[in-house]
């Protein structure tokens, strides 16, 4: 069963109450709060998603989807776990070694939350392998980070499939999330190759119904 992520990036300002009781109504399976330090990524959300999750928080039960785009993972984690999310997932390019990132794994787990870990397109599927047995999702960014409305890169098609065949080799119970240019021209590309977890953004908000796009991305 696959399931749906929503990004409220690029929610407007004043229709936050509106969207985010639209999305729950139309079944998105998570928020997926994008938050980037303006070093890690160039722009900067902290601010911005820490409201919105805090006000999600207050409104809704739906689980939170934290996306840590920044170079200080411990002090956002510290920041967001506030907001009680689901499952926190950093990336392993923010990390300067092996020790920081089983020691983050480690720090989120202890806070009874999910662990995922994020990897950027130029990052090999390869570097992330030995950490899926201790964590819940691996993300795999279909698009640069940092910026919404992105067009999908072909390439990262194939990491998808080289991880989904890695994790039933080795018999790992482990989610993957896409991220990045999802919608009803490449869904069916990116759930065959594997991935179970749909972050989906511009191509929802942008509909004048979420529950019919929300419903044909998650379409076996």
């Amino acid at each position: 069963m696959v399931e749906i992520s929503t990004s409220i990036l690029s929610v407007k300002k004043g229709e936050e109450n509106k969207a985010i009781f639209a999305l729950e109504k139309a079944k998105t399976d998570y928020f997926h709060i994008d938050i980037m330090d303006g070093k890690f990524v160039e722009k900067n959300t902290y601010d911005k998603m820490f409201g919105i999750s805090s006000y999600i928080r207050r409104i809704s039960n739906l689980p939170l989807d934290v996306h840590l785009m920044v170079d200080n993972v411990k002090e956002a984690i510290n920041d967001f776990l506030a907001v009680e999310p689901n499952i926190i997932t950093f990336h392993l390019e923010s990390c300067k070694e092996k020790n920081e990132i089983y020691d983050l794994i480690k720090y989120i787990k202890e806070n009874n939350c999910r662990v995922g870990i994020a990897i950027k397109p130029c990052t090999k599927i390869e570097d992330v392998y030995e950490f899926l047995p201790f964590i819940h999702m691996c993300l795999v960014m279909t698009v640069e980070p940092g910026k919404g409305g992105q067009t999908l890169i072909p390439e990262t098609i194939e990491k998808i499939k080289t991880l989904k065949v890695y994790i039933e080799e080795n018999n790992l119970e482990i989610d993957i999330e896409a991220d990045g240019g999802i919608n009803l021209a490449t869904v069916e590309n990116v759930k065959d190759a594997g991935a179970n977890i749909l972050v989906s953004g511009t191509a929802i908000l942008m509909a004048k119904d979420y529950k019919v796009i929300i419903d044909e991305l998650k379409k076996e």
